[in-house]
């Protein structure tokens, strides 16, 4: 539900918040209260003018539920975080009476959600609160409703306006007489609205935040979305760092129940202060460069404030500011060094340090108005998150973190069901529960799933079939010729004096795979460059000519400027295939023959070659991938790129990048590639394609809306420039893989991951949605992650079933991995593509590597 649609309900002025520290309070906007949120401390105070009038039409929308939605209607951008309102399947005739597949063969899974148990005859009552004289203290108004608590019970929530009740109250309309502590009386009309179902929008909505209620009750903190356990920390002191275990939930309306999923969390901290990290970067490099050492390496972090739990984003240095400054806090000046003395009892010991800025997100609702202005930070108080790429790096560090956040499936498993017990076997959270009569399922739930069977892959004139459990078939496809490939008669080969036995060995290396491989290989220029960047640069600029196929560049370290002038120049200036290697990549003798391989059939890729296939009945199919990423170094500008196949075996691909200033909307410039890749298609085959799958990737919560609403209107505008006559089935499929669902089998008396092909597409899938979950890939240690595949668009008529077998297909069709992975080939060639553009190029890629797989 929208803020706007809240604030009509409502028909009231929003509630004042507490401001950040060191926010100014002429800038502090008034911000829109969360809906249903429990009793929070505001300022007090009589209520501006007349109070608005109460829009009892909105408030019947609200009681009514979501309002479903249809293409091209109810514009305007929202960010429910499960995209609540948006029923696309309605529209979808051929899977109103099921979305369920048939092939494969059943399997039982154990899933990490547990139902909800509720009293019979269930139902919420929800009540519009007035107060006479009005009211704009929120904290007031809770505090004067709350003293009747014979009338209404202890069991309620109330955000200021809108009163939820677990029973009704004998009257529709009760009247209620408080006073203020100045003696000042106040009349209370409470007046019922509606009856609310189990299964509606704003239950669906209460649950959640009771829930959070009991998180708080388990003493548990919240970080972010997710609650974390700060009493059982995990320590790993070698590294100084400390995780908080935790948990992420979230409570929906599934197929057949309403149903709590949740998922183990971990919150990495650091155990030194920002201060601690400011001191040591300053002995490294000097007074001189530590102003500019020290932007780059703490802006853009998250840091956490342990005296209240909050994470903040680092956006600025203060470095005229200390704890010794004062800022406004109603109407008198006070310190920083008072304020936490004061409001949290720390004292400040480093009465020199510079501040950090935050610069808070502007709040969203009527009226909007300006952001609240910048929270100012002590270093000193502020605990690094995360890892830095250096730690991520590091393999000992991330080997020693991994066993302790990456669960095996049974220890996934345990820990879920403790958990529930906790919350079982709590006696203030069971308190809190039966008061409004709810429970929950003690076991995880169990459901029937579908195993596909394995694809079998098709390589020049022979075929075969892998191991469905490894998800691999790198050993299977040794020395069998590729489908096909473009002879390499002229490329280059650079390296340093210092990586000339690298360079040597590679190249010999390089001519014993290409022959079986069905490579045509001539010997390559060697061209030895000195180790800076004027000089490799200088070597492309004289040696990169219109006929070099290849350029293969043996970088001395893994720089990222290095490779970044490689990939700007040869992807821009000089529009050329090329590929980079690292030198320690190249130094182990017993990997040679391995990484030889990898290299040989990425620069066969990359010009062109088509190395395996599956079997895709459908004819006349184009295949589209778009996913986008957002170009921090450049204002966050946002960077979309669409992948789109040329032929029926899935084997070539036509690429381009768009680049967007921020604010724009991404489809803009992709519905100019569309086009253009539907050109390509015709250039390809003679004919236009009679079917598009689109799958879009790089949609985030809340995001959907904006799909069904824009983007499918603009693909269809791409594909109506064609010509009027040109109506081909379209298929849009939004792929989500940041979800807390999880899938647990029982193999051989064993809890273990699903194999590769499960498919599952009831019970926890959403009944509003056309959607389905597939495990597509493999994993060694820790617990797979399921894809969520939700298709918001449909005039294909395609079955579920060959809609979920061909979405498994193109997970096999990613040519920079001999084995399955986690989306279809097109998404990833999207991400791998948006990925280069925004870490590297910086700029659209030349137009003539558009049909080359010249960033894997």
């Amino acid at each position: 539900m929208s803020g706007r649609a809240r604030a009509r309900s409502r028909g009231r002025a929003r509630g004042q918040d507490t401001a950040v520290p060191g926010a100014s309070k002429s800038q502090e906007p008034v911000p829109p209260p969360a809906p249903l949120a429990e009793t929070e401390l505001v300022g007090r105070g009589r209520q501006k003018g007349a109070p608005g009038s109460y829009s009892t039409e909105a408030l019947l929308q609200i009681s009514a539920g979501f309002q479903q939605v249809k293409l091209g209607e109810r514009g305007g951008h929202r960010r429910d975080v499960n995209d609540f309102g948006i029923n696309t399947r309605q529209l979808m005739e051929h899977v109103k009476e099921s979305k369920c597949g048939t092939s494969g063969s059943p399997i039982q899974l154990t899933a990490n959600f547990y139902r909800i148990l509720s009293r019979p005859q269930w139902v919420l009552y929800q009540y519009h609160v007035d107060f006479k004289p009005p009211m704009e203290s929120r904290r007031l108004r809770t505090a004067l409703l709350y003293r009747h608590t014979d009338v209404i019970g202890d069991a309620r929530t109330f955000d200021g306006a809108l009163l939820i009740l677990p029973r009704r109250l004998h009257c529709k309309e009760t009247v209620l007489h408080s006073e203020t502590k100045s003696g000042e009386k106040v009349l209370i009309t409470v007046t019922l609205t509606n009856e609310l179902p189990p299964t509606s929008p704003v239950c669906i909505q209460f649950y959640n935040i009771l829930f959070k209620r009991v998180l708080r009750l388990l003493e548990m903190q919240q970080i972010g979305r997710n609650y974390y356990n700060p009493k059982t920390p995990l320590n790993i002191p070698q590294h100084s760092l400390t995780i908080w275990p935790g948990y992420s939930t979230t409570i929906l309306q599934y197929e057949s129940s309403i149903m709590l999923c949740t998922d183990v969390s971990h919150k990495v901290l650091r155990s030194e202060t920002v201060l601690d990290f400011m001191i040591n970067l300053r002995q490294k490099c000097g007074n001189q460069r530590f102003p500019d050492a020290c932007a780059k390496e703490l802006i853009g972090l998250i840091v956490l404030t342990k005296y209240n739990n909050k994470t903040y984003r680092i956006d600025e240095i203060a470095w005229d500011h200390n704890p010794s400054n004062t800022f406004k806090r109603g109407d008198t000046d006070i310190s920083f060094i008072n304020y936490y003395k004061t409001q949290y009892g720390l004292d400040i010991k480093d009465g020199n340090q510079v501040l950090l800025v935050s610069n808070v997100k502007k709040r969203t609702g009527p009226g909007g108005g300006p952001p609240p202005g910048p929270a100012m930070l002590i270093p000193e108080l502020c605990y690094l998150t995360g890892l830095t790429d250096k730690m991520r790096s590091d393999f000992t560090i991330m080997k020693d973190l991994s066993e302790h956040t990456r669960l095996s499936p049974d220890k996934r498993i345990s820990c879920l069901s403790g958990f529930i017990e906790d919350i079982n076997g709590n006696a203030a959270v069971q308190d809190e529960l039966k008061k409004w009569g709810l429970g929950f399922d003690k076991h995880l739930l169990n459901l029937t799933a579908r195993v596909l069977g394995p694809e079998r892959i098709f390589q020049g004139q022979r075929s075969y079939e892998y191991n469905p459990m490894s998800g691999d078939w790198s050993r299977e496809m040794r020395g069998i010729p590729i489908i096909s490939s473009p002879p390499l008669n002229d490329w280059i080969l650079l390296y340093t004096r210092r990586n000339s036995n690298e360079a040597q060995s590679l190249l010999q290396t390089l001519g014993k795979v290409s022959g079986p491989l069905g490579l045509r290989l001539q010997r390559a220029v060697m061209i030895e460059y000195e180790d800076h960047q004027e000089s490799l640069l200088r070597a492309l600029r004289e040696n990169v000519g219109g006929s070099t196929q290849m350029v293969v560049v043996i970088l001395p370290n893994n720089r990222k400027d290095k490779y970044d002038n490689v990939k700007k120049y040869l992807c821009v200036e000089c529009p050329t295939p090329s590929q980079c290697v690292v030198s320690r990549t190249l130094s182990r003798p017993q990997a040679l023959m391995t990484v030889a391989t990898k290299i040989a059939l990425q620069m066969s890729c990359k010009m062109g070659g088509e190395l395996w296939s599956v079997e895709i009945p459908l004819k006349q199919l184009m295949i589209v991938g778009i996913d986008c990423y957002h170009d921090i170094s450049a204002g966050k500008r946002s960077i979309g790129a669409m992948v789109a196949s040329l032929n029926h075996t899935m084997s070539r691909w036509y690429s381009k990048c768009v680049l967007q200033h921020k604010g724009q909307e991404l489809m803009d410039g992709l519905k100019m590639a569309f086009a253009g890749a539907l050109k390509d298609y015709l250039k390809f085959n003679n004919c236009l394609p009679s079917r598009i799958i689109v799958y879009r990737d790089g949609v985030g919560d809340g995001q959907l809306h904006s799909v069904v609403n824009y983007e499918i209107s603009q693909i269809l505008e791409s594909i109506k420039s064609m010509g009027q006559d040109y109506e081909p089935k379209v298929t849009v499929v939004v792929v989500k893989k940041r979800i807390s669902s999880r899938f647990f089998a029982m193999i051989n008396g064993k809890v273990n991951n699903p194999p590769p092909g499960t498919v599952i597409d009831t019970e926890v899938t959403r009944p509003e949605w056309y959607d389905f979950f597939i495990v597509s890939q493999a994993v060694r240690c820790g617990s797979v992650s399921p894809t969520h595949y939700n298709v918001v668009y449909d005039t294909s008529g395609l079955k579920p079933d060959h809609m979920q077998r061909l979405t498994y297909k193109l997970c096999h069709m990613y040519y920079n991995w001999q084995g399955l992975i986690r989306v279809p080939a097109p998404c990833q060639y999207a991400h791998k593509l948006a990925f280069l553009v925004g870490q590297s190029i910086h700029r659209e890629p030349h137009i003539k590597l558009d049909n080359y797989l010249f960033y894997l």
